[in-house]
């Protein structure tokens, strides 16, 4: 599948991609999980931006954010400082894993911020231990059959991504940050507050996932009464990643429902 490249850009000391034209449409704003990258968007952010609408991910600064802001509401934080100086009023926010808890959070105390949300494998129900299990050791046979939960097919799992894996945490500064947000995510249940979320909401879900599994989904979906379950077969925690066709339509024409088709800004 031929990827397009997105550009790197910098706003008060916040890093992000961005594709796509300026146009009347709301932006889409992306957020990516605990130890994922911008990358883990990579055939979503094409897609959209060739549909015309410009889509926007923040790097989240979970390896440098002060360790007093080490939880979720320290993400919140800069998320919305984030959409305020990237201009990002109206967005249609979207995250996956741990970015899926920090968009559900968002939507809930910036609603008029949000125009549209959309939520796959998303933590804040409960979530079967994995973050804190890759912590343990840094042994490859050790760590391949925990990373392989992200995924139906192993496959996804290589050498170079436990490498990047090991990478991250054998840095004591980036581990601890890590241990404190797996720790946030359990003591942070939104459950309860569910029923708080007004924006449209499209929940994609991997029939598979063996992380925040189908009932997972089933407690978002009757917790945010505006919202439509869509489930991915063959497809485990990321389904953006590993079933991106299926992914990508599912989003585009969620968008076109919700926020209209996207036409260019005049000059």
């Amino acid at each position: 599948m031929a990827v397009a490249p997105y550009e790197m850009k910098e706003i008060d000391g916040m890093r992000y991609a961005e594709a796509g034209p300026a146009s009347g449409a709301p932006p889409v704003l992306l957020l990516h999980g605990m130890m994922g990258t911008v990358d883990n968007w990579k055939y979503l952010i094409p897609a959209v931006a060739e549909a015309g609408y410009r889509i926007v991910c923040p790097v989240l600064p979970m390896y440098s954010v002060p360790l007093r802001q080490a939880h979720l509401q320290g993400i919140v934080d800069f998320v919305h400082r984030f959409s305020e100086a990237a201009g990002l009023s109206n967005a249609v926010v979207t995250g996956n894993s741990f970015g899926g808890h920090v968009a559900a959070m968002y939507a809930m105390q910036f609603p008029e911020r949000v125009k549209a949300l959309v939520l796959s494998g998303a933590s804040g129900i409960y979530e079967v231990e994995m973050s804190s299990s890759v912590m343990r050791r840094s042994d490859k046979n050790y760590l391949r059959p925990r990373v392989e939960k992200t995924f139906f097919d192993p496959a996804h799992v290589t050498d170079a991504l436990l490498d990047d894996v090991i990478d991250i945490i054998t840095d004591r500064e980036k581990a601890i940050r890590l241990i404190k947000f797996a720790r946030a995510v359990e003591k942070t249940p939104i459950k309860d507050s569910l029923g708080q979320i007004s924006a449209p909401t499209l929940l994609i879900w991997g029939r598979q996932d063996e992380i925040t599994p189908p009932d997972v989904a089933e407690t978002f979906h009757e917790g945010i009464v505006t919202s439509e379950l869509h489930w991915v077969d063959e497809c485990g925690h990321v389904p953006m990643q590993e079933q991106p066709d299926i992914f990508n339509s599912l989003f585009l024409d969620f968008l076109k429902r919700t926020v209209g088709i996207a036409r260019k800004a005049s000059a």
